[in-house]
């Protein structure tokens, strides 16, 4: 195992301390009011679930190490999955089922086919805060069987006509420098005149090559070696009264690893790791760069907070395109047409429209707010090959729901929620044929024709949930929630092996959500506990097909269970700590057996630890465990399959700080500080081929940043 150098270590260290700017009481107001759970802005002390809240000062204290999301979120939300370490969030779910990410409502998951490419689609610097709320919900309709992770975008700056501020880093490998330098530019502006307001921001990254601990370059399945991303973010407002506004935003984001590397494949099985090499020679790189090609997001929204006496309105309209592109993989060649393998793209085209009411009442006593609107949505979603070969098939969607939420405030001290939505959904498929695969030119899969139909699904969820106020040392709640998932039929489309769609098991899941928790707050001290249970009559699992070495999708009942707890302590005012833990655990429960790491993660804990050492200067350690998971047993061969690989725990720390002058900042992280070697969960659980690389080795990030 190699180790970074004391003395760079000590250079680093003596130029890392910062300061986060204290909280006004206003700011800390903010922090404690949310939006995601209910769509309406409301006090995060009446929602009676579990949530977790990101603020701008963990945003950007985190991105002083690593920009990538994945890891914040593995950091800084209990029930979170640990972090791939790559491009891709396939894993990392949130309570053991998938997540629907969101830009201000607007969803970035592609459900019909879920790629497990939705949290990386946009920069940190374009992000507020982050709404993360846990369990099965239909607030936002389909995809949201785990949750809701929704990026709230900055606002304008409205007590200046202009202001900016622009930053530039570089991260590299602390272990071998070698090509590991990588450059970071982001900048931002911003203001209000008048009754109009702006923000405009944008980011660009050039990646270095990833080495793990021992100098080696990770491997390229989802890798983030030599990788270019570029995002671009305008948010214009204008308030034609105090009531009265309108708000257009765009987003676009690009990543794409565009890179001369060969992956040196090895597995789990062997205990041999992948790592990627220079091409040889005067040999081509196969394939096309990877990664999301440029989505565009679009929404138009307009609020009236006065619409009638107690009754606001908000209205958005959005539209979004995105082109994901995936590696290159043998597992889709096809010998008659010349072909050794091939890249599929995940295409999905959303054109949306929802409309929220919100109307409050008061009683003797009690306060009543009743939420209710329309959803409209329009999807279109494939996953073709870019050779021209239709893996999945374009399937048309269109949603139309209607909801109704209710929340009772009683005596200041019980909170009440109850609520509904009715889902329609009408899922078009044209004909098509099913694509041939081929392990080698013996053993090929057999290509079905199969009949299309529009399949219908109707689905009513509710929700009903109580907390109780009275006491701020022991807060406790209780939830039932609700929600109908057609997550991935394109997954099933794709491997059908029957001649007609309607013999395809594409039926809607219906997943109850249970959980029991508790808040506690102390003068200094904070505490956050919650159990829940999960089940779903269809859930979504995979077996072997070992004709074509593709893992296919089975639907079976699933239990999921599990908790969680948090610790928040403020030992002094310039010292606080705060420390989390998540177990989780499901099942197959037609045939009691567990589930994979695709949906199940290993334990996780984690410590935050931030020191304001000096009025201007402060420190903050981050600490990761991710415990043992050894569910499952060698097949008859004597190899693991699937996702069902052992995980062996781990531990990575990272340290970051910032100094800060009168109108700048110097800043530096440290992501994996003592150069531990090893593999994420998902390396280690999954079997596939090119996924067991390592993990980044003692990586450094240094820069600037400045404010105008």
């Amino acid at each position: 195992m190699l180790h970074t150098p004391i003395p760079f270590t000590a250079l680093v260290l003596s130029a890392t301390l910062f300061t986060p700017h204290a909280l006004s009481t206003e700011q800390q107001d903010i922090e404690r009011m949310v939006v995601t759970g209910s769509r309406v802005i409301e006090s995060i002390d009446e929602i009676p679930a579990s949530i977790t809240i990101i603020s701008q000062q963990e945003i950007q204290e985190q991105l002083k190490v690593t920009p990538e999301l994945q890891n914040m979120l593995a950091q800084l939300v209990p029930g979170m999955a640990p972090s791939t370490g790559t491009s891709s969030n396939s894993s990392q779910t949130l309570r053991g089922r998938a997540p629907l990410v969101m830009i201000d409502g607007v969803p970035q998951s592609t459900p019909l086919r879920n790629g497990s490419l939705g949290i990386k689609s946009l920069d940190p610097s374009a992000i507020e805060r982050i709404e993360v709320i846990k369990g099965a919900t239909s607030i936002y309709g389909n995809g949201a069987a785990g949750g809701i992770i929704n990026y709230i975008t900055k606002k304008a700056v409205t007590d200046r006509e202009f202001s900016g501020s622009a930053s530039i880093s570089t991260r590299f490998s602390a272990v071998k420098l070698e090509d590991s330098a990588g450059m970071r530019y982001q900048g931002a502006v911003s203001g209000q005149r008048g009754q109009f307001s702006y923000v405009v921001t944008g980011a660009y990254e050039e990646n270095g090559l990833q080495r793990d601990a021992q100098g080696d370059v990770l491997g390229l399945v989802y890798g983030l070696s030599e990788s270019n991303t570029q995002n671009i973010f305008t948010k214009l407002a204008y308030d034609f009264d105090q009531d009265k506004s309108l708000k257009f935003t765009y987003n676009y984001y690009e990543s794409q690893q565009d890179s001369d590397l060969v992956d040196i494949s090895g597995s789990v099985n062997s205990g041999v790791k992948t790592y990627a090499v220079k091409v040889p020679g005067d040999a081509n790189k196969i394939g096309a760069p990877q990664g999301p090609r440029g989505n565009h997001n679009a929404m138009l929204n307009y609020t009236d907070l006065a619409l009638l006496d107690h009754t606001q309105l908000s209205i958005d309209l959005y539209k979004q395109t995105i082109e994901n592109v995936f590696f290159f993989s043998t597992n889709l060649a096809n010998p008659d047409l010349g072909l050794t393998g091939g890249q599929s793209m995940i295409k999905s085209d959303k054109t949306g429209l929802r409309m929220t009411a919100n109307t409050q009442v008061d009683f003797n006593q009690v306060e009543g707010t009743f939420i209710y609107g329309l959803d409209l949505l329009s999807d279109t979603s494939s996953q073709p090959l870019l050779d021209g070969r239709m893996w999945v098939p374009e399937m048309e969607m269109d949603n139309l729901a209607g909801f109704l939420q209710t929340k009772w405030v009683i005596q200041d001290d019980w909170v009440v929620k109850a609520g509904l939505r009715k889902e329609e959904i009408d899922l078009f498929v044209d004909d098509y044929q099913t694509l041939k695969l081929c392990r080698n030119a013996q053993q090929c899969s057999v290509a079905i024709n199969v009949k299309g139909d529009t399949l219908n699904y109707n689905a009513t969820t509710y929700n009903l949930a109580l907390k109780y106020n009275a006491i701020a040392e022991f807060s406790p709640f209780i939830s039932f929630s609700q929600g109908a998932d057609i997550s991935d039929t394109g997954r099933l489309l794709r491997s059908a092996t029957v001649d007609d769609i309607a013999d395809i098991h594409t039926q809607a899941s219906i997943i109850d959500n249970v959980e029991v928790g508790f808040n506690s707050e102390f003068e200094r001290l904070r505490f956050e506990f919650a159990a829940y249970r999960s089940t779903s009559e269809f859930g979504t699992g995979s077996k072997f097909n070992e004709q074509t070495g593709i893992h296919e999708p089975i639907r079976a009942p699933q239990k999921i269970w599990g908790y969680e707890g948090l610790i928040n302590y403020q030992w002094t005012d310039s010292l606080s700590l705060n420390a989390t833990y998540s177990w989780v655990e499901g099942k197959d429960t037609d045939k009691d057996t567990y589930l994979g790491a695709r949906q199940i993660s290993a334990p996780k804990g984690t410590i935050n630890l931030r020191w304001q050492a000096l009025d201007n200067a402060s420190l903050a350690v981050n600490y990761l465990y991710v415990g043992d998971r050894k569910r499952f047993e060698k097949n008859d061969k004597g190899l693991w399959v699937g996702d069902q690989g052992p995980i062996d725990s781990y531990h990575v720390v990272n340290l970051s700080g910032q100094y800060s002058f009168e109108s700048f900042q110097l800043y530096a992280g440290i992501e994996n500080l003592f150069n531990q070697d090893y593999y994420s969960a998902r390396s280690q659980a999954y079997t596939y081929k090119g996924y067991n690389s390592k993990s980044l080795g003692t990586t450094v990030n240094v820069g600037v940043s400045v404010q105008f």
